[in-house]
């Protein structure tokens, strides 16, 4: 077995907490008590990394709007996290699917089940970027510790094709000797209440980072109205009757109007509600969407002066 030169006890994420030395001893009230105060810390070191988040959403929206993608890579549970934002984009944003992509240490099976080794393999890593990240991409690297070999190597590999690349980890002192990245996003959440199982607080910052990356890149592409999710995909019971609800809201009109103009356009929300608002069919509500780059509130705007 080789030896890692990575000097793992140095790393904030492996330290043991003082605050939770008794684990074994206490109550479980105790220990949710507990837990929910370590969460709060995790919370407050997002807080304090928001202009790094914010700089590399700006990042993320010029790639997109130029023809770009966005990945997500990540090993263990920074690769589930990456492959969990990913898939909620279509449904959520009604983005296409390779839009956002995630890339996961071991491949599809490790979402459901653990391979650890598979964080190791900088080969693996640099094969799967070079086969999909091309030059304008965005690669975010999801990586607790900040010292996964498969996520360094995949940032590596993503600057020498040409994409843009962000890092989210946890650990300042690693993360500072990661391969040069664009943006570096490191909330310091500290040690685990469980040593070293960076599910917990680790996990937690990261869910909060990426669900801020990608929320805020797609409102600045103009997939949110307000606050509500113009381009979801109505395909089950509740969405299709959020779907109703955004029409009949933000056009003004009757539920039985609002049905027809979503049964028309084929379940797209923005274009169901420029139908609504305007009395106009599907293709010229299109066209209205289109001359106003595809913003619905500057189509609305459009409609109101006329």
């Amino acid at each position: 077995m080789a030896v890692s030169r990575i000097r793992y006890a140095r790393l904030a994420t492996e330290r043991a907490n003082p605050r939770s030395h008794a684990l074994d001893r206490m109550s479980p009230r105790a220990i949710a008590a507990l837990m929910n105060r370590e969460d709060r810390r995790a919370v407050r070191a997002v807080g304090r990394v928001q202009s790094q988040i914010a700089e590399a959403v700006e990042m993320i929206v010029a790639s997109l709007r130029n023809g770009g993608r966005l990945f997500f890579v990540g090993a263990g549970t920074s690769g589930r996290l990456g492959v969990l934002e990913a898939a909620e984009c279509p449904p959520t944003f009604g983005t296409p699917r390779r839009l956002v992509q995630a890339l996961i240490a071991g491949g599809r099976g490790s979402v459901f089940r653990s391979r650890e080794g598979a964080e190791d393999d900088a080969v693996a890593a640099r094969r799967a970027v070079r086969a999909r990240v091309r030059r304008g991409d965005v690669v975010v690297g999801i990586s607790a510790s900040g010292v996964t070999p498969f996520v360094r190597a995949a940032l590596a590999a993503a600057r020498g094709r040409g994409a843009r690349t962000v890092l989210v980890a946890c650990n300042a002192a690693s993360a500072s000797r990661a391969p040069r990245c664009h943006v570096r996003i490191v909330p310091a959440t500290g040690a685990e209440v469980l040593a070293g199982s960076t599910r917990l607080k680790a996990g937690t910052a990261t869910k909060l980072v990426l669900n801020t990356l990608t929320t805020a890149t797609m409102t600045g592409l103009g997939r949110v109205y307000g606050n509500r999710m113009i381009d979801l995909q109505p395909r089950s019971a509740k969405l299709r009757e959020r779907a109703l609800r955004l029409v009949t809201d933000l056009a003004g009109v009757s539920r039985g109007r609002a049905r027809a103009a979503l049964t028309v356009s084929r379940g797209r929300v923005r274009v169901a509600i420029v139908m609504a608002r305007s009395g106009r069919n599907a293709a010229e509500a299109v066209r209205v969407l289109g001359a106003a780059g595809g913003s619905l509130r500057v189509a609305l705007q459009k409609l109101r002066r006329k």
